[in-house]
């Protein structure tokens, strides 16, 4: 059996801002696993033009992204950060993978069928065959490991089955079968207006999400509004059944200050919301002020920035290759 490197991908879309969200869900868990594996993280420009994007706007939240990557701790000295689109191997794997797919496994996508709602018809065909894109995006780099939310579980299942189906059909073991990484606390982070809500850079409220382009007064000012309940706050977790706002406000909180949301929970027993709100407040602008702040820094320095994602292009490029040409003649493509 092949002996694959301990190797972890995962990757951002530049579509609007960054939220809490991201970060929670995301970007602060992939600082932690800088040191343990060997770390790859993108900005997937390809699967953000699924849906239309304005260029200019595209290419200004792609630096963006990279800069609220590093700003959150991910150290391009010991990461691989680079944008998608300018690694070729990430859009010819995936042509191989669209031959490799079942139309049945991505008829199966719940994800297409929320995104494309009652317009299927309209929705491109780049939306329907995304799950392959971002199983190229994985295995291009034989990589092992991909941290996963709740809404990612279902593809990454898929990346699983594409690798396995193409190990069977070519009688290779070529391709790993890649483990998800699944973190603790507020991995799915809500609205702050709607607990039963995902928060998204796309909801017209502007109140519902923290940006990672917030400042300190905006960030403490929108906790402050977030939507909660009359009641108390309660002993443990179990009794926040029917609670969203509550149960969402302090899953932030146990991930903002790295404990489990029942120690939070055990602290503000039978407490209201405006001294846990306050608290809340500070927190998060403890947490994320140095972030945004540090953002809006990088993006003053674009330069910078094209130059860490040019050199992280030339890292992939150096990983991807290699396994691309081994896919091409496994495959049978003739390199004359």
């Amino acid at each position: 059996m092949t002996v694959f490197k301990q190797r972890v991908f995962s990757g951002v879309q530049p579509s609007g801002n960054l939220t809490l969200g991201n970060y929670l869900g995301a970007i602060k868990n992939w600082v932690g696993l800088q040191d343990t594996y060997e770390t790859i993280f993108c900005v997937v420009d390809l699967h953000a033009i699924t849906t239309w994007q304005d260029p200019d706007i595209l290419r200004n939240a792609t630096r963006e992204v990279a800069a609220g990557m590093i700003a959150s701790g991910v150290d391009p000295k010991k990461s691989i950060i680079f944008n998608q689109s300018q690694v070729s191997a990430h859009a010819e794997l995936a042509w191989i993978f669209n031959c490799v797919a079942r139309m049945g496994w991505l008829n199966r996508m719940t994800q297409f069928k929320e995104k494309a709602g009652k317009n299927r018809e309209r929705a491109s065909v780049g939306l329907y065959v995304y799950p392959d894109l971002m199983a190229a995006d994985i295995l291009a780099y034989q990589a092992t490991h991909v941290p996963v939310g709740a809404d990612q579980k279902q593809h990454l299942e898929l990346t699983r089955d594409i690798a396995q189906k193409f190990n069977s059909d070519y009688k290779v073991d070529f391709f790993p079968e890649v483990e998800p990484l699944i973190f603790g606390e507020a991995t799915r982070v809500m609205s702050l207006r709607d607990g039963n809500a995902k928060m998204s850079k796309s909801d017209p409220s502007e109140n519902s999400r923290i940006n990672l382009t917030d400042d300190r007064d905006l960030i403490a000012k929108k906790i402050r509004k977030a939507r909660t309940d009359s009641e108390p706050l309660p002993a443990t977790m179990d009794d926040l059944d029917g609670r969203a706002e509550a149960k969402n406000l302090i899953n932030i909180f146990a991930a903002l200050s790295d404990r489990k949301a029942g120690e939070v929970c055990a602290e503000y027993e039978g407490k209201g919301f405006a001294d846990f709100k306050r608290d809340l407040a500070d927190l998060s602008v403890e947490v994320l002020g140095p972030i945004t702040e540090e953002m809006s820094r990088l993006m003053s320095e674009k330069t910078y920035l094209d130059d860490i994602l040019r050199d992280g292009v030339h890292k992939a490029d150096e990983l991807s290759q290699p396994i691309l040409r081994q896919i091409h003649d496994i495959v049978g493509f003739l390199r004359p």
